[in-house]
């Protein structure tokens, strides 16, 4: 394999930087309250411009990281920075007004009118209103206030998802490295199949993978927030005696093409399929290493670098479910750990309602309930029943009508998102009934329920049946029992 391009074209108008300096540590450095003065912070940009990285990725809550952006973009110059910011709103309802409102604030603290790449985050998936944000963002970005659209930890199954019901998404930001190779399987296929592109962050797992560490003692405490994180996706890949295993042999790849351990790390990444770029983390006002950096575009890692790497690799341990799930279940790899207290405070996705004596209803506000006259789930004791669920956004429109398999995502979340508002979990799931129209569906809607409740196996049928109303390709009802041992959210 050559060298590569350190320019990356993800649309006609958008060509960024292969190297993104990453913005994360401007919260870090303030989080004592104070504040980095915003030409300062530009100046320290400004460096990283005059260097040829010239793409920058932020979001709402780095700290002062868009106001410092918006300075530098406010100076004259012969290369325009490009800047990658997140909305990243608590569930709730996604309104037109509500979503406007998140980028018009994005907008004014950069001081521009078009956001270059704006990336949308949701925390939890059993909340539908994700997607609602999501099209109401295109409909910002055919208004022209955003350039082109991305999400950042959405796992394979949710990507698809967007991109099969009609969201323009180019991107997906997400963790990818030597120790946390979970974007290389099925979010890389997804990418391949619509067309999109993975940024990933995390390449140098929190500055652990560098010469630094090399032969070290794992430290007993780290200081700052990004080791505290990676410090957990060490663990989670096997631990430290794993980790070294990875690290000399990425030193002794190093070594032998004159490169640093870190250029080793990012050059792996770069090398996988459908990664248009790296985020590397900037502390402003220190060492900036954009020489460094630059210099793993001038070597390739040839077939007995891959082959070292692979069975180093053999060392680890996989990190745990798909990409975005350290933000969103047990084990929870984020620098404040387990954040199971955070989802627990977010509102449940359906109000719940009584339903006569000693029982309780949720309404989701399709259409047909009312038309009909029933809810989406009822429970009676500790029993949760719920109905025969498709993939509805808003009142009627049918999801994905071209995916099996995304609806079956959708329909999941939905039917979870009711057994949790009435106060069970997905673990108490027992039985699903699955009706589809299309035999060659059964794989893709299987994959699709294993990925959900694989660890469950509720008790299951599937029936092909001779059609379902509208563009549904499938029709899912479950039964849960509440029991009273396990804990609640």
């Amino acid at each position: 394999m050559s060298p590569i391009s350190d320019r990356s074209r993800l649309t006609e108008t958008l060509e960024i930087s292969r190297i993104l300096t990453g913005l994360w540590q401007v919260a870090d450095i303030e989080k004592d309250g104070t504040t980095i003065d915003p030409d300062t912070g530009a100046d320290c940009l400004a460096a990283y411009v005059s260097e040829g990285l010239d793409t920058f990725d932020m979001a709402d809550h780095y700290g002062s990281a868009e106001i410092i952006a918006g300075r530098l973009l406010s100076r004259d110059g012969a290369r325009r920075p490009r800047i990658l910011t997140k909305w990243c709103p608590p569930p709730g309802p996604m309104t037109a007004a509500i979503v406007r409102a998140g980028i018009q604030e994005r907008l004014d603290r950069l001081g521009v009118e078009r956001i270059d790449l704006l990336q949308f985050h949701w925390w939890t998936f059993e909340h539908p209103a994700w997607l609602d944000a999501l099209h109401e963002l295109a409909r910002l970005r055919q208004e022209g206030l955003i350039g082109e659209l991305g999400v950042t930890n959405f796992d394979a199954a949710h990507f698809n998802l967007a991109l099969s019901d009609g969201v323009p998404l180019r991107t997906n930001q997400v963790s990818f490295s030597l120790m946390d190779r979970r974007a290389a399987g099925a979010l890389a296929d997804v990418c391949e199949r619509h067309g999109a592109w993975l940024l990933a962050y995390g390449t140098l797992n929190g500055g652990f993978l560098s010469e630094r560490w090399l032969e070290r003692d794992e430290p007993d405490s780290v200081a700052d927030w990004s080791k505290m994180k990676y410090g957990r996706f060490i663990a989670a890949a096997g631990g430290w005696p794993a980790f070294q295993t990875v690290l000399r042999v990425a030193a002794a790849i190093a070594r032998k093409h004159g490169v640093s351990l870190a250029n080793v790390a990012t050059r792996w990444v770069l090398e996988q399929r459908r990664v248009a770029g790296v985020i590397i983390g900037a502390r402003l006002g220190e060492a900036m290493h954009a020489r460094d950096n630059r210099r793993l575009f001038s070597f390739a890692l040839d077939a007995e670098d891959r082959a070292l790497l692979e069975d180093a690799f053999a060392a680890t341990q996989p990190i745990p479910g798909d990409c975005g799930d350290e933000y969103r279940r047990p084990p929870f790899l984020t620098a404040s750990g387990d954040l199971s207290h955070h989802l627990a405070e977010v509102a449940k996705p359906f109000q719940r309602l009584p339903a006569g004596p000693g029982a309780e209803r949720v309404l989701t506000g399709s259409s047909w309930e009312d038309i009909a006259g029933y809810c989406r789930a009822q429970r009676i004791g500790d029993r949760i029943l719920v109905s025969g669920t498709t993939a509805i956004a808003g009142l009627s429109r049918a999801v994905a009508p071209a995916d099996a398999g995304a609806q079956t995502t959708y329909i999941l979340d939905r039917i979870v998102a009711s057994v949790v508002s009435l106060g069970g979990q997905v673990e108490d799931i027992a039985r699903t009934r699955i009706f589809i129209t299309d035999e060659a569906d059964v794989l893709a809607i299987s994959r699709a329920h294993g990925r959900v409740l694989g660890d469950i196996k509720p008790a299951n049928t599937l029936v092909r049946v001779a059609g379902l109303i509208g563009d549904h390709r499938v029709e899912i009802e479950a039964e849960a029992i509440v029991r009273a041992a396990t804990s609640r959210r």
